[in-house]
C-alpha cells in the first residue's frame, strides 16, 4: 500500500483557519480542531490529522526526494529533523492523538492555537496522529517505513522494540534505511532506561559546572543547549549514513545520546579534566 506522502495541505483553504508566514520560505497552516478533520488512513481506521502542517515553498534542495519519518517529540529530535527539511528532505511527524508533540501547549506565546515553541522547531513538515499502541498504527508506521530513507526516534530504549518497531525489526525488510534513536544516556548502561533531558546532561556531563559565577553554584544556560547540539550530531551522522547508503545500498543505526553529546561539546574543558586533572570553572 502506498501512503506517502500524507499533506495535510489536502485540505481546501476554506478549512484552515488562518495562514502565518514564518519565513520568506516556509509557509504554515493552521487547520481546524483535530475533531473536525478526520483522514481515512487505511479501510475504515481514522487517524486524527493534527492542526498543524507546513509547505517548503523554496527551491529544491540537496536532499529533495529524502523521506523522513519522524516519531521524535520536544526538541532535539525536532530541530534535527526541521534542519534536514530545510535541505530539502521531505518530514511526516508521527504525534500521539489527541495531544500531539507536548511542546503544541508550551507557552505563551502563542500564534493562534500553536505555541510559538513548537512552530520554531517544526517548520516544512506534515504531521499524523497514529496510537502506536494499537496493532493497525502499528502497521501504518511499517508500511510509511518501508518508503522513508530515515526513520528517527526519541523513545526511551526498548520502547519500540515491544511494539515491533526496533532497527532489527525493521531493517530485515528495509534493508536501505537508516534508523537514528536520540536517548538520554545511550542504548545500553546503567542509565538506559532513564528518559533523557537537556538540563540533566547538562548537569552530570559538566555544561552547569562551567556556567556562571566563578564562586557561584553551576548555572543553567539561558536555552537548551545539549538538546540542539545533540540534534546537529544526529544531523551530521544522517547525511554521513545517506552518502554510505550511496555507495552501498544499505542502511544503519545511529545512536546519538544528550550525555555523550554534553561530555564531546566540553572539548578543552573536559580534556583537562580527563586528562590533566585540571577542573577549571570559567566566569561569565
Amino acid at each position: 500500500m502506498d501512503v506517502w506522502p500524507l499533506r495535510l495541505r489536502q485540505y481546501s483553504l476554506a478549512s484552515m483557519l488562518r495562514l502565518q508566514l514564518l519565513s520568506r520560505n516556509s509557509v504554515v497552516f493552521f487547520s481546524k480542531s483535530c475533531s473536525e478533520n478526520l483522514l481515512q488512513y487505511q479501510k475504515g481506521i481514522f487517524h486524527q490529522c493534527l492542526s498543524f502542517s507546513t509547505e517548503n515553498t523554496s527551491k529544491k534542495g540537496p536532499l529533495h526526494g529524502v523521506k523522513i519519518l519522524d516519531l521524535t517529540r520536544v526538541l532535539a529530535g525536532p530541530f534535527a529533523t526541521m534542519v534536514l527539511s530545510d535541505l530539502g528532505a521531505s518530514v511526516i511527524k508521527v504525534e500521539k492523538p489527541g495531544m500531539g508533540d507536548e511542546t503544541r501547549t508550551w507557552g505563551p506565546p502563542f500564534v493562534g492555537s500553536e505555541s510559538c515553541y513548537f512552530l520554531g522547531i517544526n517548520r516544512n513538515k506534515s504531521s499524523l496522529a497514529v496510537d502506536l499502541k494499537t496493532p493497525e498504527g502499528v502497521d501504518i508506521l511499517k508500511s510509511l517505513a518501508a518508503q522513508c530513507d530515515v526513520f528517527m526516534e526519541n523513545f526511551v530504549p526498548g520502547s519500540l522494540a515491544r511494539v515491533g518497531l526496533s532497527y532489527d525489526d525493521l531493517q530485515a525488510s528495509c534493508p536501505g534505511l537508516i534508523y537514528c534513536s536520540l536517548t538520554g544516556y545511550g542504548p545500553t548502561g546503567p542509565y538506559s532506561k532513564r528518559p533523557g533531558y537537556d538540563v540533566m546532561a547538562a548537569s552530570i556531563g559538566g555544561l552547569m559546572s562551567v556556567t556562571g559565577p566563578a564562586q557561584g553554584p553551576p548555572c543553567k544556560v539561558g536555552i537548551a543547549m545539549t538538546d540542539l547540539a545533540t540534534a546537529l550530531f544526529a544531523h551530521g551522522a544522517i547525511m554521513a549514513a545517506l552518502i554510505e547508503r550511496s555507495k552501498t545500498g544499505r542502511g544503519q543505526k545511529i545512536d546519538c545520546d544528550l550525555l555523550s553529546t554534553q561530555v564531546a561539546c566540553m572539548t578543552n574543558l573536559a580534556s583537562s579534566y580527563l586528562n590533566g586533572n585540571v577542573e577549571e570553572r570559567n566566569p561569565t
